[in-house]
C-alpha cells in the first residue's frame, strides 16, 4: 500500500468543489492504487456545510480515503499537501467593479500563497477560482519556497469547450480534435486557437473551411460560454469546471501523446513575445513529471492581435494588484 497523498481543496463546501471532491476521493484522479487524505478548506460561515460534505464522503465508504482535515485556516489546510486545488474565490457581486473583485480575491490568495510554503516539497497547485490567472500570480508570488513552475491557472475548461465546438461543427468524435490552445487570460479576451488545432490529424481549417465561423462565432462562443451557462441555468459552471480541473491534473501527471499538447496558464518566460511576470495561457506538454511550453507554434497576424489583446488585459489586472505582489 502506498503512503497517502494529501490533496487540499479550497471552497470545499461550494458548488464546484461538490462536483470535484467525490471524484477525487474515488481514485479517478490520482489512481485507484493511491490512498488519499483530503484537506478541505472553507470560510467560517460555511464550516457546517463542509461537515455535511464530510458526512457524505464517509457515507460513500471510499476505500482509498484514509482521512480528512476540515478547517477554516489556510496554514492547516496546506500543511504537508502534495496537490492544492484552489477552487474557492469571492464571486463578483452585483454592482461590484472588476478592480474590487481583483483586490478582494488578491488578499485571499496572498494568505494562501504564504500558507502553501508549509506544503510538501513535491507540491503542485492548480488555481481554479476566478480571476484565475491573476489569483495564481499572487499566490505564487507569496509562496517563495515553492518553485513557480509548480503553479498553473486553469484554462482547461476553455480548452474543452473549444474542442467540443470544433468536434460538433466537423461532425466528428471529440477524440479527433487535438492541438487546441487557449492563449492569454481566462476571460472573455482569451484566444481559442483554431489555426493550429487539428481534426483527425488534419488542420482544422481544412476540415472546417468556414473561416468566417472560425474567426467569429467559434471564438465568441468559447469566450462567452460561461456567461451563457449562467444565463441558461442561473448558476455558474460547476460540473464542467470540476471535470476540467481533473483533466488538467491527469494531463500534468501523464506524458502528453506525441504531437499533441494541452492548455494551461503558467508563469510567462518571454515565450511567444508575452512579457515575463504574467500568468498566461500557452500550449503545454508534460513528461509526467514536469511541463514545458511547446515551442515553435505558428502565430499569424490574426492570432497575434487576439493574443496581444488578452495580454493587455492581464497587464491591466497586474497593475491593479501590484501592491499585493
Amino acid at each position: 500500500m502506498k503512503a497517502p497523498m494529501r490533496v487540499a481543496i479550497t471552497g470545499a463546501a461550494g458548488q464546484l468543489a461538490y462536483s470535484l471532491i467525490f471524484r477525487v476521493a474515488s481514485g479517478e484522479v490520482f489512481g485507484h492504487a493511491q490512498p488519499l487524505i483530503l484537506h478541505l478548506l472553507e470560510i467560517p460561515p460555511a464550516m457546517n456545510a463542509l461537515k455535511g460534505v464530510a458526512m457524505e464522503l464517509d457515507d460513500c465508504a471510499y476505500p482509498l480515503l484514509k482521512g480528512m482535515v476540515l478547517t477554516d485556516q489556510a496554514s492547516q489546510a496546506f500543511d504537508g499537501v502534495n496537490w492544492a486545488l484552489l477552487v474557492g474565490s469571492k464571486p463578483r457581486g452585483k454592482g461590484m467593479e472588476r478592480k474590487d473583485l481583483l483586490l478582494d480575491n488578491g488578499k485571499i490568495f496572498v494568505e494562501q500563497g504564504k500558507a502553501l510554503e508549509k506544503a510538501a516539497r513535491d507540491l503542485r497547485v492548480l488555481v481554479v477560482g476566478n480571476p484565475a490567472n491573476t489569483n495564481c500570480l499572487i499566490a505564487l508570488s507569496h509562496a517563495k519556497a515553492v518553485p513557480p513552475e509548480r503553479f498553473a491557472a486553469m484554462t482547461r475548461l476553455d480548452h474543452n469547450r473549444a474542442r467540443a465546438q470544433l468536434a460538433r461543427k466537423a461532425g466528428v468524435e471529440m477524440s479527433q480534435v487535438t492541438n487546441v490552445t487557449i492563449w492569454g487570460n481566462h476571460s472573455a479576451t482569451q484566444f481559442p486557437d483554431f489555426l493550429n488545432a487539428r481534426i483527425g490529424g488534419k488542420p482544422a481549417l481544412q476540415v472546417i473551411p468556414d473561416k468566417a465561423w472560425l474567426e467569429g462565432e467559434f471564438i465568441s462562443t468559447v469566450q462567452k460560454r460561461g456567461a451563457a451557462i449562467i444565463e441558461a441555468r442561473g448558476v455558474s459552471s460547476a460540473a464542467s469546471a470540476a471535470n476540467a480541473a481533473i483533466d488538467h491534473v491527469k494531463s500534468v501527471l501523464t506524458p502528453t501523446p506525441a504531437g499533441d499538447w494541452f492548455s494551461a496558464a503558467v508563469l510567462t518566460d518571454g515565450s511567444y513575445g508575452v512579457p515575463k511576470g504574467l500568468v498566461s495561457g500557452f500550449p503545454v506538454r508534460s513528461d509526467g513529471k514536469a511541463w514545458q511550453i511547446v515551442p515553435g507554434v505558428e502565430i499569424n497576424a490574426f492570432a497575434r492581435q487576439k493574443i496581444d489583446a488578452s495580454i493587455k488585459e492581464l497587464q491591466e489586472e497586474k497593475a491593479v494588484i501590484q501592491g499585493l505582489l
